[in-house]
């Protein structure tokens, strides 16, 4: 069972849903769940610590000094023992304040120090949760990386219906065997990943150079989403004003042939992300001293194309990535360009990105995109940071991998 021997932090918020936490913690407990718990103040007037501590056989924790236990520092050493932290339910004013980062008690303390992934449930009545401020909360949060399940469509305690009931616990308990059962598959498989991002430069001559307005963020954002995800990922950039995280591997490159010979040298691989904005073309030749401007044998700039990477990984038989996602920066008839090109590309699937656009695309923080596979299905994913764009690109193609049946023996 991929649910065995996992150990879930749960913290239960302060709503009248709260009561169905402890069928949850049933469900989870006959899967050999080890779990422990957090209470908030305003959750306890739902439920009881000697309810949770009954079905959970561990302690209740509620407030950030351990009395008991004053050399143990509760705060880090629970987000240091789960797996996962857990919410539920995420009640309006629980995702205000991890939206602002407030750390005012010892449910908000643990989420804010942990390292691991964070599920939040979300219950509240569906003008609260429509109203402008919790959905600022949700794309805040989303941008920081947790993760929700839910608010469902429903008939309410209040006797209103809508969007905004709590996903029940089997739906929960759903999610959660689908969750450990990816990141189990990806440890046992040891999925690798290159990612290419960034502009290449062509030089005319030691100063001169012709590139392109891509700033790389978004596959930076890609690669540090793939990674999250327990994928062995290397990015190889092209120049680019971004400063890079310690914790990825990151190859930096100038001209295309540098990424076409750096691609070359990471292969095999399982997946390959083709986000830089290559040139298509170079100088036929370069000048090894600067053109003077006062000279007048520049009439003209005779260029030759570029090795096409995309096309190449497509195209390669014998070390094709398993699954190959290019991308498509078009300015016009976006869909049909894109599923075009992957066709032409072999590819798998094709990120649809219309760089029209003032602020979307190149060198800006928002980006809007369709996920395209090569079946035909387009999912359009709407304006959003592009940390936020990245990481339902990077879910979408493990989710996509692994459903592939060669991918999951």
């Amino acid at each position: 069972m991929s649910l065995q021997n996992k150990k879930i932090l749960l913290i239960i918020g302060g709503g009248i849903s709260a009561y169905k936490a402890l069928d949850l913690i049933r469900m989870l407990r006959k899967n050999d769940v080890e779990i422990k718990t957090i209470l908030t103040k305003s959750g306890r007037e739902f439920v009881t610590p000697l309810s949770i501590a009954s079905l959970t056989s561990n302690k209740v924790f509620e407030d950030i000094f351990n009395v008991n236990n004053e050399s143990e520092i509760d705060h880090i050493s629970l987000s240091r023992w789960a797996d996962l932290l857990l919410v539920i339910p995420t009640t309006a004013n629980m995702m205000s304040k991890l939206s602002y980062g407030r750390a005012e008690d010892l449910a908000s303390t643990v989420i804010l120090a942990s390292n691991k992934d964070v599920l939040l449930v979300p219950a509240m009545n569906v003008r609260m949760w429509l109203h402008k401020a919790t959905q600022n909360n949700l794309k805040a949060l989303l941008d920081f990386g947790y993760k929700f399940i839910g608010p469902s469509n429903g008939e309410m305690a209040c006797g209103e219906y809508g969007e905004g009931k709590m996903s029940s616990p089997r739906q929960i308990f759903s999610f959660l065997t689908d969750y450990f059962k990816n990141k189990d598959l990806v440890k046992k498989k040891k999925i690798s990943a290159i990612v290419t991002t960034g502009p290449t430069r062509e030089y005319i001559d030691p100063v001169r150079y012709i590139s392109n307005e891509s700033s790389g963020k978004q596959g930076y954002e890609i690669a540090l989403a793939l990674k999250k995800l327990g994928i062995k990922t290397t990015l190889i950039a092209g120049p680019t004003s971004l400063n890079f995280s310690k914790e990825l591997n990151v190859k930096k490159v100038l001209t295309a042939d540098e990424m076409l010979y750096s691609v070359k040298k990471h292969l095999p691989v399982d997946i390959a992300i083709c986000v830089a904005a290559v040139s298509d073309f170079k100088p036929l030749k370069k000048s090894k001293e600067k053109i003077k401007k006062n000279k007048n044998n520049l009439s003209s700039i005779r260029l030759e194309k570029n090795k096409d990477i995309l096309d190449y990984l497509g195209k390669n038989n014998k070390q094709r990535p398993k699954f190959l996602v290019g991308f498509s920066a078009e300015t016009e008839n976006l869909i049909e360009n894109s599923i075009k090109k992957l066709n032409d590309k072999y590819c798998d699937m094709i990120i649809a990105n219309d760089i029209s656009k003032k602020n979307l695309g190149f060198n800006v923080e928002y980006n809007k995109v369709s996920i395209i596979t090569k079946n035909g299905k387009i999912e359009n994913i709407p304006k959003n940071k592009k940390s936020y764009i990245a990481s339902i690109i990077a879910n979408n193609i493990l989710d996509k991998f692994l459903l592939d049946g060669k991918n999951t023996n």
